[in-house]
């Protein structure tokens, strides 16, 4: 009889439980050039998101990997534990060092271009009471930059 009341109560906490759905991007505020070099250069912006679930979780880290024009530009990590509420907007302050090695190679046209082609790919950890798990993302869109 215990064990037909352990499977009941996992059953129905299986049900009970939903998988996070991924955020989704809303936009990108604050886009500057912190430093411009011939080899490396660091950016900055801040990342808005929406929690479509409908219910809090926490993010543990982002892994990704950014491209403009379709050219590696860089990989970005967050190592930081944020709690993000139910069905809201938030904001990731983001710094990335960009090997302009990869940007002058194809795209030196880019940078004098307005409207650029911007592509993210990676992973987050994010879950809820300490149990996390890793939820793929991609993104892709037209931005308009302002390098100078």
């Amino acid at each position: 009889m215990k064990n037909i009341a352990s499977l009941l109560i996992l059953f129905a906490f299986s049900i009970s439980c939903k998988k996070p759905e991924s955020f989704e991007y809303r936009d990108l505020k604050n886009f500057k050039v912190d430093s411009l070099g011939f080899e490396k250069s660091a950016v900055s912006m801040d990342l808005v998101y929406f929690n479509p679930n409908n219910f809090g979780v926490d993010l543990k880290k982002i892994d990704c990997d950014v491209y403009v024009e379709h050219n590696y530009l860089g990989k970005y990590i967050l190592d930081t534990t944020m709690h993000i509420a139910k069905k809201s907007e938030f904001s990731v302050p983001s710094h990335m060092q960009v090997d302009m090695r990869n940007i002058f190679k194809n795209t030196l046209n880019s940078f004098f271009a307005s409207d650029l082609l911007l592509e993210v790919k990676g992973t987050t950890r994010v879950g809820k009471a300490g149990i996390y798990i890793t939820v793929p993302f991609s993104y892709s869109g037209r931005h308009k930059f302002s390098f100078f």
